[in-house]
């Protein structure tokens, strides 16, 4: 048995938390925005005014080989926001129910060796679900990893529960699971609230890591580090237990997942929910009818790492609405002086700083080669198998300034690019 991690902090959302009932919604409208800073480059699968199922191919990465993104709902396609250069900046989805859904072919178990799980998983676009590290981004298909770390935990503030979000999945979860070990040689590490693995029978490449239910354990970035650090000739993947079950529902039926489990939460709602939507789902939809008069922000993702959003972005799973909150009178001149100093906030050593790292780093002399850009430092430290979310604790129990966060994405960049060949 593995050590059972229990250094870390409860953080609680304010406001109202949801209850147990699962509700349903699709919004009306879904949409994938593309950053100004991005650069995706589409072969086009639908055109604008076109209905599509939902499954549906949308388009293709003309920068990755294969790789497909299909329609999250059936719908018509109200924009296809494509430039000269073939530069993706936004597509927009009307529902249209009637649409229907996408069948593709199921794959037998004796036929998902790795080169056709592969070309599966990236013609139905479910590679997406794949992270890697070091440094974030697309698992590369041309490399096995060293080990895939499967996330049964999430220790965000207001997160829905993993194990909720594949009950009645097991039988899919378990053949996810199994596709997983055969995209690697090496072990897939299964992450658990200690107690409540969700399989119990550990094969001799399964491993079952217990954690204590305090951020930031139920980050993938910590168990890497712990386990089988990340490094640019070792890769490391990640993906959601949710997500191993769309993997397995795929294989077995050919149908993608309609929905994912997906919490409301925070100050600026009348009541929390827990509820199942599309990916790319439209917020100001989710929240209709559910939010506090006032001026609000929603945000995708947590309270720690969530960023304003009309839309669902990438994998969260939480949709976070704060409301604001004016302040009044003068602050003190010091904590004026310090926050708009050049230099950013003094990092003091307490024991909130440790907890944030999970006791598995040592977390002021690692925070401080990221703050003063010490990026050989940081490397030996255990930084390759962080990404900047990881980070989000430190930057909420420090108030730094500039964000930790910030910081590391900016070093982890300059990393890849001294690393790339």
């Amino acid at each position: 048995m593995s050590r059972i991690w229990r250094k870390g902090l409860s953080i609680s959302v304010p406001g109202p938390q949801p209850g147990g009932t699962i509700d349903r919604q699709i919004t009306a409208e879904a949409s994938l925005v593309i950053p100004a800073s991005g650069d995706l480059r589409v072969e086009a699968l639908a055109l604008e005014g076109e209905t599509v199922a939902q499954g549906q191919p949308l388009f293709r990465d003309l920068h990755n080989a294969g790789l497909t993104t299909c329609a999250p709902m059936a719908g018509r396609v109200a924009r296809l926001d494509i430039d000269s250069a073939r530069r993706l900046r936004q597509v927009t989805l009307f529902h249209e129910p009637g649409a229907g859904r996408h069948e593709w072919p199921p794959v037998p178990v004796d036929q998902r060796d790795p080169q056709s799980l592969t070309e599966h998983l990236r013609a139905t676009g479910l590679w997406h679900l794949l992270r890697a590290r070091p440094f974030g981004g697309l698992a590369d298909p041309a490399r096995r990893p060293a080990a895939i770390f499967v996330m049964a935990l999430d220790t965000r503030p207001g997160a829905p529960d993993p194990l909720r979000a594949i009950e009645g999945q097991e039988a899919a979860f378990a053949s996810g699971l199994a596709a997983l070990m055969a995209l690697t040689e090496g072990p897939v590490y299964l992450c658990h609230r200690a107690g409540t693995a969700p399989v119990q029978d550990a094969g001799p490449r399964l491993r079952l890591l217990p954690a204590a239910p305090v951020h930031p354990w139920g980050l993938a970035g910590f168990h890497i580090h712990a386990q089988r650090p990340a490094t640019p000739e070792a890769p490391v993947w990640d993906i959601a237990a949710e997500d191993v079950a769309a993997i397995g529902t795929l294989l077995d039926t050919g149908l993608l997942p309609e929905t994912r489990l997906v919490s409301l939460t925070g100050t600026g709602l009348r009541d929390a929910r827990l509820l199942r939507c599309q990916p790319w789902a439209d917020l100001r939809g989710l929240c209709q009818g559910h939010v506090r008069p006032g001026q609000n922000t929603i945000l995708s993702g947590s309270l720690l790492e969530g960023r304003p959003a009309r839309w669902l972005l990438g994998a969260d799973r939480q949709v976070t609405v704060t409301a604001h909150h004016p302040s009044h009178g003068r602050g003190h001149w010091f904590l004026s002086a310090l926050s708009h100093a050049a230099r950013p906030l003094p990092l003091i050593p307490t024991a909130a700083l440790e907890q944030s790292m999970g006791g598995a780093l040592p977390a002021v002399p690692l925070l401080r080669a990221i703050a003063s850009g010490d990026a050989e430092t940081a490397r030996k430290l255990g930084a390759l198998s962080l990404l900047p979310e990881d980070l989000a604790l430190a930057d909420y129990v420090t108030g730094a300034e500039p964000r930790l966060s910030a910081l590391f994405a900016a070093l982890l960049e300059r990393i890849a690019e001294e690393d790339a060949p």
